[in-house]
């Protein structure tokens, strides 16, 4: 759909980064858990890594150092596939989907920055599929959109007005924030997603609105900026939390 070219369209700054290239299958990389693998958390990348970056992101073993049964995928999934317009549909089919068939008890989405909106634009379009979600600084839209809400009183209180009857280039932020709103009046939906961020993260100052729609216990915020080494120790100690209410069933 195009109006998922334009939910990215902040990238477009003067600093280059990985672009990638939709037309092969999404990049990914399977570092196996070291105990038997009962869970799986499959990672999206901010919108300068590549495969390998997130290789040196520290993720897996941050994960793996909180879940050692969890298996983790690295993933691509690169500026040019939100281009494309499928970027939720393409992880459903190409990543998501074919680990459902190795039968693990839980699967968690994790993303940062531009992968922590694909963490909620994936919500949206395939709701409840994840065992859990982690968000780590995601980036949530437009100033103006988010002025809007915050000046209604907060998500809860926001008139997003109409279901329009498509989503399109000028709706698509507007229609993310209304399945976020659908959290507040269903809080059982948000209780296992999770958001951490860093105190000097330029994104900060938007994150409240965000955390008003999840439990409080959910949410993290430490001492670091808008980079992988504060994201994967936050993901360390929020998955330690996490571990004591999402115990595997054997």
């Amino acid at each position: 759909m195009p109006w998922l070219i334009l939910a990215l369209s902040f990238l477009l700054l003067a600093a280059c980064f990985p672009r990638g290239n939709a037309g092969v299958p999404i990049p990914h990389l399977l570092v196996t858990a070291p105990a038997p693998a009962s869970r799986l958390v499959i990672v999206l990348p901010g919108r300068g890594d590549d495969l390998a970056a997130m290789r040196r992101s520290g993720m897996a073993e941050a994960i793996q150092s909180a879940w050692p049964d969890a298996d983790v995928i690295l993933t691509g999934l690169s500026y040019d596939y939100y281009m494309q317009g499928r970027a939720p549909q393409r992880l459903h089919d190409e990543i998501v989907a074919p680990a459902r068939h190795k039968a693990y008890r839980q699967i968690w989405l994790a993303g940062a920055s531009m992968g922590g909106m694909g963490t909620l634009m994936y919500d949206r379009a395939y709701p409840g599929e994840m065992s859990g979600l982690l968000l780590l600084a995601p980036y949530l839209g437009d100033t103006s959109l988010l002025k809007e809400i915050d000046t209604a009183g907060g998500v809860a209180q926001w008139q997003p007005g109409p279901v329009p009857a498509a989503v399109n280039a000028d709706n698509f932020q507007r229609e993310l924030w209304r399945h976020l709103q659908g959290w507040s009046r269903e809080p059982g939906k948000a209780a296992n997603v999770w958001l951490a961020y860093g105190d000097k993260d330029r994104l900060r100052n938007t994150m409240p609105l965000l955390g008003s729609v999840l439990p409080a216990a959910n949410i993290r915020r430490r001492s670091g900026g808008h980079d992988w080494e504060t994201w994967s120790a936050a993901t360390r100690d929020v998955l330690a939390q996490a571990r004591e209410r999402n115990p595997v069933s054997p």
